[in-house]
């Protein structure tokens, strides 16, 4: 599988890191919501179909990716930096480290 980094372009799969479900949210840190809180710990979706993911690029840039990807046929329909990922990206690559 095939994952284009905004930045380095295509690279093999084996050079990302999934992170985890990109649709999950956090409860807020001061919550006492316990139903909340296990939901958030131990609740997974299996969708079939198109899947928001968060990968990181740890065998390059080392950018934090959302990956829109195809669960049954692996597809992968779009790729974007994550919350100002590309700001650390630019300055992994200026300095010669991808």
């Amino acid at each position: 599988m095939l994952i284009t980094c905004p930045y380095c372009g295509p690279r093999d799969v084996i050079e990302f890191t999934y992170q985890g479900d990109g649709n999950r949210e956090r409860p807020q840190p001061a919550s006492q919501d316990l139903d909340a809180w296990n939901a958030y710990v131990y609740d997974r979706l299996n969708p079939a179909g198109d899947h928001n993911e968060i990968w990181q690029h740890s065998g390059g840039c080392r950018a934090h990716l959302r990956v829109v990807r195809n669960t049954l046929t692996h597809e992968i329909s779009s790729v974007a930096f994550t919350r100002g990922d590309h700001k650390s990206a630019a300055r992994h690559k200026a300095e010669g480290k991808s």
